[in-house]
């Protein structure tokens, strides 16, 4: 114990004087028999293994031939495993890789097909291997009596566990494949992921369009959902739950934090702190707006929160130029990592797209 003891300080200290974040491509686009690779996700697992998750596309649309990819760390990210699909055959959609790392070692995994069935995975032994898909899609049919979908798709990004155990999944749905217009929703499991129930739907009149969205679960046990949307005030809207799963309460927009309408990681810190990351694009010109015909994914930027979100006084800028989706994770010794798309421009279009991890700690992001 005493020696766990010494190599977790050694480790911690170590981080600490690690200034700058360690940057590394792991997905790169042209390479592996995949034009790009998109929709990132990352855990780490209850023994310390790094499991990256991607969308490994044939093309560049959200409905060309996808598969999901995985690589892992064993080493806290110094060294990786070879790239393999875990999911997908290569024909058809199979995206929105959405794990979750439960505290007892298992890894819970779920993602959609074509956009119309979504199914369940786990892994017992840290990554290496997957159980065979069970198809949950029956439990989100029961949300057809209240909304006709088309379209339904989980996450992407990390899911949760909650303190009682419970694990929370959030979902958008569209009745059109133009995913337009949209609402949100979660299910949940409270055994370990043997059976799964719907929430309620999500359907604020006066935020526009919300899909992607990913939950925190607050200090008071509250869960606080933070959605993507398409509201021209350009800003991420929040709803709060007592169990993640219903009664949800009016969004609100959260000023502080920018919304050029793409996903965005949020993630609670072992120190209580609580993580956000986006692309912070606010100073682009309008003249960019146009030429991209929506607002540019720029700058990815790290927030944190000590206050339960209410306000975002820290603020990093981990990547610029050309970003887009983003996850974080945290490791067991005080490392932190973000998992995020990073562009590569081709005639004033984004092509080819990296995969690309950072590691840091909270002395580079807090500035000390």
């Amino acid at each position: 114990m005493l020696r766990a003891m010494l190599l977790l300080g050694i480790a911690a200290a170590a981080l600490r004087g690690a200034r700058n974040p360690e940057k590394l491509d792991l997905f790169v686009g042209g390479t592996g028999g995949y034009k790009t690779y998109r929709i990132p996700a990352v855990v780490v697992t209850a023994k310390g293994s790094v499991l990256a998750f991607c969308a490994a596309r044939k093309d560049f649309g959200d409905w060309s031939d996808i598969d999901i990819a995985l690589r892992r760390s064993t080493d806290g990210g110094k060294t990786w495993s070879v790239m393999r699909i875990i999911a997908g055959a290569s024909a058809g959609t199979t995206d929105n890789p959405t794990p979750i790392a439960d505290r007892d070692g298992t890894v819970h995994f779920l993602y959609q097909t074509n956009y119309a069935r979504i199914f369940y995975i786990r892994s017992t032994d840290d990554g290496r291997t997957f159980s065979a898909p069970v198809d949950l899609t029956p439990v989100v049919e029961g949300f057809r009596s209240e909304y006709k979908w088309a379209v339904i798709a989980p996450g992407p990004g990390h899911a949760i566990q909650l303190r009682n155990g419970r694990l929370l999944v959030p979902l958008w749905l569209s009745p059109d494949h133009s995913h337009r217009p949209s609402v949100i929703a979660t299910i949940h499991s409270d055994d370990r992921g043997t059976s799964w129930r719907r929430g309620q739907l999500l359907a604020p009149s006066d935020v526009p369009n919300p899909s992607e969205n990913m939950p925190v679960e607050l200090s008071d046990g509250h869960v606080m959902i933070n959605i993507r949307n398409e509201s021209p005030r350009h800003r991420r809207a929040v709803s709060f739950s007592k169990d993640g799963a219903g009664g949800w309460s009016k969004p609100v927009f959260d000023e502080e934090l920018y919304e050029p309408v793409c996903m965005a990681s949020i993630l609670r810190l072992r120190t209580g702190g609580i993580l956000f990351s986006n692309p912070r694009s606010e100073s682009d010109t309008e003249a960019i707006i146009a030429q991209y015909r929506m607002r540019p994914r720029n700058n990815l930027t790290i927030r944190m929160s000590n206050d339960d979100g209410r306000t975002w006084p820290v603020a990093r800028l981990l990547e610029p130029g050309r970003t887009g989706y983003s996850d974080l994770a945290e490791g067991p010794e005080g490392s932190l990592y973000c998992l995020y798309e990073q562009g590569v421009p081709d005639h004033e279009r984004l092509a080819n797209r990296n995969i690309r991890i950072a590691r840091f700690g909270l002395d580079w992001l807090i500035g000390h």
